[in-house]
């Protein structure tokens, strides 16, 4: 893990995650190095500098895609928007709920992600699924050389990661050249569902997990039979859960496993263990929409997957970081013991051998993204190798 501020991991792990978007070091060295007081500082106070290094940097990036775009360089503007909006990002999900232009800069980042997209041409559709009377986004990913349906692997987020944070990790473009088409969403309780409709988490992640199901068997380029699910960080308890009470998906991936968050509730309130965001007990009780504490842990005693795996028979892979220090890896154990119907299972836990040893590899992606591609390909019918077609 890459430490930039050795007395503050929530920053550490924000750094961690632009890097790992495409971030560039250099960028990063100019936002960071006026910071290190501000890091020592209390939420609202460090967090506030935080946003302003950032987003001046973003804005900077803006303002120079700006000139390439008014010259016809559109590759180049795209590529200069595509990092704005990963620190766009990165200081927005830095900020407390409902702090002062907190909506306004998630607004503008969504306007530069699409833009950055748009001009260097990349081949991800913007696209909205039917959910109770609303709609649910989501960034869809074709799969490479296929003609006709193909395998897809729908992605989820954590507590506090979004769509396009995934999308920019690079799964889907891994995915892609393995021959499997992605989709990417922000399900209740993370990104526009959260931030722009007001669509908090629920424990019973299958609710929306089906309607997902529902629209992507109306597609002629995907294959009904062969839709997978992942899950990162929290999403290592949604996805579990969704593919366990949704018998149409045809196989699972955790990465970073998440058995009982209920537990790392009461443990987090015991002072043990990392906290993701700043400000955290007010995030989670926005995401879950609890009025209080009280009712936040009361909600959160349903989270856990104990008695709920048996019922998973399809494939399964739970992949962990050995030095993961927000969830123990021995959760993964747990995860993969209960899996006793799965007609495929495995645990991998990625080493320092391997690299991408912290919470759902955060640190170094590359090597566990590439395993998790590779074993969604060899489930789903997809290659993992250029010379051979997927099946």
């Amino acid at each position: 893990m890459f430490r930039f501020f050795p007395t503050n991991y929530v920053w550490d792990l924000s750094i961690n995650l632009a890097i790992e978007m495409g971030a560039r070091m250099g960028e990063i060295q100019a936002m960071c190095a006026p910071l290190a007081d501000a890091a020592k500082q209390p939420d609202a106070a460090g967090t506030a500098a935080f946003r302003d290094t950032w987003v001046r940097m973003a804005d900077q990036l803006c303002d120079l895609a700006a000139e390439d775009e008014a010259r016809g360089r559109l590759i180049s503007a795209g590529d200069k928007l595509n990092r704005a909006a990963t620190y766009q990002i990165t200081a927005e999900r830095l900020l407390a709920h409902g702090s002062e232009g907190r909506l306004a800069l998630y607004q503008q980042f969504l306007r530069t992600f699409r833009r950055s997209i748009e001009l260097a041409g990349e081949p991800c559709e913007f696209v909205q699924i039917p959910y109770e009377g609303q709609h649910l986004s989501g960034l869809f990913v074709r799969a490479e050389g296929v003609s006709g349906p193909a395998p897809v692997l729908v992605q989820v987020n954590g507590l506090d990661s979004t769509k396009e944070m995934k999308y920019r990790v690079g799964l889907p473009a891994w995915l892609a050249k393995r021959g499997v088409s992605s989709l990417i969403i922000d399900q209740p309780g993370t990104g526009e569902a959260l931030r722009l409709l007001g669509l908090t988490a629920r424990y019973d992640s299958e609710h929306w997990a089906s309607r997902v199901v529902d629209w992507l068997q109306t597609r002629a380029d995907v294959d009904p039979a062969r839709i997978g699910l992942e899950g990162v960080s929290l999403g290592g308890y949604y996805c579990p859960r969704a593919v366990a009470f949704e018998p149409r998906f045809a196989c699972g991936v955790v990465w970073g496993a998440n058995h009982d968050w209920r537990d790392v509730q009461k443990k987090r309130l015991a002072r043990e263990g990392s906290f993701p965001v700043p400000h955290y007990w007010e995030h989670v009780r926005w995401v879950w929409g609890a009025k209080d504490q009280e009712d936040f842990m009361r909600i959160a005693e349903n989270v856990h997957l104990d008695g709920v795996l048996d019922r998973i028979r399809v494939p399964f892979l739970v992949t962990h970081g050995e030095k993961d220090s927000q969830i123990p890896l021995a959760w993964a154990h747990r995860t993969y013991e209960q899996l006793v119907n799965s007609p495929k299972r495995e645990l991998k836990v990625f080493t320092d051998r391997e690299g991408g040893v912290q919470h759902s590899s955060f640190d170094n992606s590359a090597n566990a993204g590439a395993y998790i591609a590779d074993w969604v390909a060899e489930t789903l019918g997809g290659r993992t190798a250029l010379n051979k077609r997927p099946g």
